[in-house]
């Protein structure tokens, strides 16, 4: 085949740097952090070196191909099957050890592989030494050192993979093994042939094992054939089912453990004859580990840490928002006094005014506050601490019926509910990554954090910051809880031990984080040009539409029709106006139209500059609507059903719209008992 067609897998641990070096190729912008569970999906992307085109293909991590979750088996059928031709096995060279044992596997399959071993800088760092000359004799494949966060080696790499993309193993494998021990005939032939090879009585059978398969399925399974006879040697289920064959006077136990085993027994012998100085250790990791990860002390940092991102989400995103709101009145005025001038009817100079600027413009000025957020999200999230929360939440988690690999995807959660529910392909079973669907969208996204900032703002003053927070917390405890009751229900939820990997603390990539921050921001951009915009269309004319036409009043508008309709389910939880039901009916679009929304409905003009909040909260003030009602009001927004983005990949990961619609009923019902809780508690205090 030729180069220009030559179709490259990226494959690796979680963790091991592996979608930083497929953006470093490509230029893609896939989302990078220091923790595992980021890519549930295969990636594609293409590069061009020296006028040819290589297809990279960017799948999950796997710690292996036996396939338990969702993750693994994206990996491992498309590695088997003819669409890659070569598999590049990104390995975290600062950890060896670990990594080698998918290498292993993955030289078994039988197909074309190079070892990237990436993260060379911290090895040099650490002060180790890996034997490049000898790895590769002992693995009988290309080993190519790189280093994806500072685009080193990456060149070298790509030469490799097109020099080796016909060649299933390296010019010479070199053990030294004493095979005069051995009774196993082609023993010698063995470790010419194969980097690992077993102990004598595992040989044998996976001899006879290729040979059956061979007689009964001739070309089926000649091309990845000792792979085969080890998986089924090892009981997989897959190939039990791919080859119905009777083995049974083969296997006369279970060899799965005695081959991991020995396979682990084999890296020993790589490490300890290509790795250097592997002691020194990254003591620094350790004592932080000490706090950050102590049985104790691990969640309440956590709070502290997420209530400091808060406190700089405020202090330093509303400095920089009140430029931003300047701006905008500045561009009412100016528009408002051109459309005048032109002639433009008062119907249309509202529509653009009090519609379209007052809703879109009113979003955008909570775009320092998102953009704080999410640079703050972004350097935890690369800087490793991440992974640690979920083994924080692994003893909680664990009492509610979850392990703390469930937390992964509701951390997601704080940033969008989109990705986050596509994450829960990372549990192992159907049933967590179904009670984990149902709970992620109660964490606070950065849509609804608009609501939070300018119903606390208004109503909490100084203690705005802790009104905010709060939200974070309360839906973080409410999760928890409907996850706790969930378990109650269902008495034969078995509880899935956490393994994950701690990934050491690093100095955050400052490409990684522009990377992350920059999609969040296009996204909110997005948003706000598109659904934001049609909404505020929308909202202004069913707010200026009645049934005789064009009216200035909102009261005889259809939207106050529609808004009066619900209000008395609305009156128990404090939020009985036809203006407030209105605006959460339009939330479910998208959460930050809730804002724009009560822009409109209120009939006040750049509702987030300090002349608007006032107009807003007098309005307010008069029609009964005070910190009480703010607070029931941000919980609802909190609970109650998720944008329709969410909803459709709800649907997606489900599979039924009858469960999908269940959710949202839950979420519905659960917004309302918890703001009515919060509505009568508050009335007591």
């Amino acid at each position: 085949m030729s180069t220009k067609e030559l179709t490259i897998g990226f494959v690796g641990n979680p963790n091991c740097g592996k979608t930083t070096l497929f953006n470093a190729y490509t230029g893609a912008n896939l989302k990078v952090a220091n923790w595992p569970g980021v890519t549930v999906e295969k990636k594609e992307g293409a590069m061009r070196l020296h006028d040819e085109t290589y297809r990279l293909v960017d799948l999950p991590g796997t710690y292996s191909l036996t396939s338990y979750t969702m993750e693994e088996t994206v990996t491992r059928q498309y590695i088997l099957s003819d669409d890659v031709d070569v598999i590049v096995d990104v390995a975290d060279a600062s950890a060896l050890e670990r990594n080698l044992y998918l290498t292993l596997q993955l030289i078994e399959l039988g197909k074309p592989v190079v070892l990237a071993l990436n993260m060379m800088d911290i090895v040099q760092e650490r002060g180790m030494e890996i034997d490049l000359h000898r790895l590769p004799e002992m693995l009988g494949i290309p080993c190519v050192p790189v280093s994806a966060r500072k685009k080193t080696g990456l060149e070298i790499l790509i030469h490799t993979v097109a020099h080796h993309k016909d060649k299933a193993q390296g010019e010479k494998i070199i053990h030294h093994h004493d095979l005069e021990k051995s009774r196993h005939e082609g023993v010698e032939e063995h470790h010419k042939r194969y980097a690992m090879v077993y102990s004598d009585e595992i040989e044998d059978k996976i001899d006879e094992i290729e040979e059956r398969l061979l007689r009964e399925y001739q070309e089926e399974s000649k091309e990845n054939l000792r792979w085969y006879a080890i998986k089924i040697l090892e009981n997989d289920q897959e190939m039990k089912e791919r080859f119905s064959m009777d083995f049974s006077d083969i296997i006369d136990q279970d060899y799965e453990k005695e081959i991991i085993n020995q396979k682990f027994g084999f890296i020993e012998e790589v490490i300890a004859e290509c790795v250097a100085n592997r002691a020194k250790k990254a003591e620094s990791t350790d004592r932080t580990d000490r706090i950050l990860t102590h049985p104790v002390l691990g969640l309440p940092v956590f709070l502290l840490i997420m209530a400091g991102v808060f406190f700089l989400t405020f202090t330093v995103g509303d400095w920089l928002k009140g430029y931003f709101e300047v701006g905008l009145e500045w561009l009412t005025v100016v528009v408002a006094d051109r459309l005048v001038s032109v002639g433009v009817t008062e119907m249309l100079i509202s529509l653009i005014t009090d519609g379209i600027i007052s809703g879109v413009g009113g979003i955008l000025t909570f775009l320092p506050n998102i953009f704080i957020l999410f640079l703050a999200l972004a350097f935890l999230e690369d800087s490793g601490y991440m992974a640690r929360v979920a083994y924080v939440m692994d003893g909680i988690m664990g009492r509610i019926g979850l392990s703390g690999r469930a937390f992964l995807p509701m951390l997601l959660g704080f940033g969008c509910t989109v990705p986050a529910v596509m994450a829960s392909r990372v549990l192992e079973n159907r049933r967590d990554r179904m009670k984990t669907i149902l709970i992620t969208p109660f964490m606070s996204c950065s849509a609804r954090l608009p609501i939070y900032v300018l119903f606390s703002e208004l109503f909490f003053g100084d203690q705005a910051m802790v009104a905010a927070f709060s939200m974070y917390v309360l839906g973080l405890a409410l999760a928890i809880f409907s996850a706790y009751v969930m378990k109650l229900l269902d008495k034969s939820a078995d509880n899935d031990m956490l393994l994950i990997e701690l990934p050491e603390y690093k100095t955050p990539n400052a490409h990684t984080i522009r990377v992350y921050v920059w999609e969040k921001v296009k996204d909110y951009l997005s948003k706000a040009g598109t659904t934001i915009f049609v909404a505020s269309i929308v909202m202004w004319l069913i707010l200026n539409l009645g049934l005789h036409g064009f009216t200035t009043d909102m009261n005889q508008s259809f939207g106050a029709m529609i808004g009066k309709v619900l209000v008395p389910i609305f009156v128990p939880i404090g939020l009985g106006y036809w203006q407030i039901v209105l605006a959460l009916i339009s939330g479910i679009a998208a959460k930050e139209v809730v804002v724009s929304s009560c822009s409109v409905l209120f009939g006040v003009g750049n509702v987030t500059t300090q002349t608007g909040m006032l107009n807003l909260s007098t309005l307010l003030s008069q029609m009964g609507f005070g910190a009480r009602n703010a607070y029931a009001l941000m919980v609802f927004c909190l609970l109650y059903v998720p944008c329709m983005a969410a909803v459709a990949t709800i649907k997606k990961e489900t599979g039924s719209w009858r469960l999908t619609i269940a959710m949202a009923m839950f979420q519905l019902v659960t917004a309302w008992v918890v703001a009515f809780l919060v509505f009568w508690i508050g009335g007591m205090i």
